[in-house]
């Protein structure tokens, strides 16, 4: 089970349901509940989310080009932290090229990525 937070719920459902894809299960009055390819993602509603500056959520993908063209069609916006590695696209390779990874964020802020190792 995973857990982020959200301000705003409506705004929430349509960023990780629409955008991202995941698969609305619930709404429990505390949180949305999310099915993310089996594991449960509860987004608890908070009134304050204190972002904080590194992932809070992650996910690993076989094809992370591809990943993030089809996010961007969708709105995500990929960004960009000037690292050496770091190509147009938002998606740094790690010093010896063992994994590629692209940042993004949620409407509350929390940082989330895609992984590719």
């Amino acid at each position: 089970m995973a857990f982020s937070a959200t301000t705003d719920a409506g705004r929430a459902k349509a960023f990780y349901g629409d955008q991202l894809g995941l698969r609305f299960v619930s709404d429990d009055g505390f949180a949305l509940v999310f099915d993310s390819a089996g594991i449960m993602l509860r987004i608890q509603r908070v009134k304050e989310v204190r972002q904080a500056q590194y992932t809070a959520l992650g996910w690993q993908v076989s094809d992370i080009a591809a990943k993030v063209e089809e996010l961007k069609k969708v709105g995500v916006r990929f960004e960009r932290y000037g690292l050496p590695g770091q190509d147009e696209r938002g998606i740094w390779t790690a010093p010896g090229g063992a994994a590629k990874v692209a940042w993004f964020k949620d409407p509350d802020g929390n940082i989330l990525s895609l992984t590719q190792f």
